[in-house]
């Protein structure tokens, strides 16, 4: 049975965590990115650990889910650190948990240490009822890390694996720094690598509607975006649907 072009923007929109994790966001920034994510009906917000009051609030009742991240953007804090970070996030209204690896541990090789992390994190948001979304940061890493770590978050029972947080720049040959994000490669390769139960994010690198049909169809069922509202007005005019365009800017500026 075909879906209605409503049923079409929902199913679209239910891939989205709009996200508002840039240094530099003000308090109005993020009130936007609450509002973009309320009319727009994102799965989520990503919002910075300071905001989730804030957006637990302003998104009561409206079917959206509160994210927020740990560890973030280097993944560097201790283990119980990051419980701690956890922790208070749920209890300020998080119901998802972005948590970035100890990268340095992953580059390492100490598999112990990552099964410990994402053992404790996993524990400690699932006692509140919350899921957590583990942010590998690609750009860093090569396939077999990549698929050993897609293995691990299955052992572990971990709900999503990422690509990256947004930030996870890496000199170029220019002397540059920049990143690639969620590339279909590595898209693929996750997709293909984890275990029954486990769903992947894609951040980084999404930036237009075509980008994000294209991640859909290889089989991502969430991706981090701040262009959510240009790309789900894009989705509505496709469909036949007048744009939500909201009269205020329509994201502040991400990462992702």
């Amino acid at each position: 049975m075909s879906q209605t072009p409503d049923q079409q923007y929902a199913a679209l929109a239910a891939l989205i965590d709009h996200s508002a994790l840039h240094p530099t966001l003000t308090d109005a920034d993020l009130a936007q990115a609450v509002a973009v994510a309320r009319a727009y009906r994102t799965a989520a917000l990503c919002i910075k650990p300071h905001g989730v009051a804030m957006a637990a609030a302003g998104l009561a009742g409206s079917g959206v889910q509160v994210c927020t991240v740990i560890g973030f953007p280097h993944g560097s804090s201790a283990i119980g650190v990051k419980v701690f970070e956890t922790e208070r996030a749920c209890r300020e209204g998080a119901t998802e948990i972005d948590m970035v690896l100890n990268i340095g541990k992953v580059l390492s090789g100490d598999w112990g240490y990552i099964a410990a992390e994402l053992g404790e994190i996993n524990a400690a948001a699932k006692a509140h009822g919350a899921l957590v979304k583990v942010i590998f940061e690609n750009d860093f890493l090569n396939n077999e890390q990549i698929v050993r770590l897609c293995r691990l978050c299955t052992e572990a029972g971990i709900a999503f694996v990422k690509t990256s947080s947004g930030f996870g720049f890496v000199k170029q040959a220019n002397g540059d720094y920049n990143y690639r994000g969620a590339t279909l490669e590595h898209l693929k390769l996750m997709v293909a690598s984890v275990g029954p139960g486990v769903q992947v994010k894609a951040a980084g690198g999404v930036r237009n509607l075509d980008d994000l049909l294209r991640v859909r169809d290889l089989g991502v069922t969430r991706v981090g975006a701040t262009a959510t509202a240009a790309m789900l007005d894009a989705w509505r005019q496709r469909l036949g649907l007048a744009p939500i365009a909201l009269a205020a800017k329509a994201a502040a500026a991400g990462g992702y």
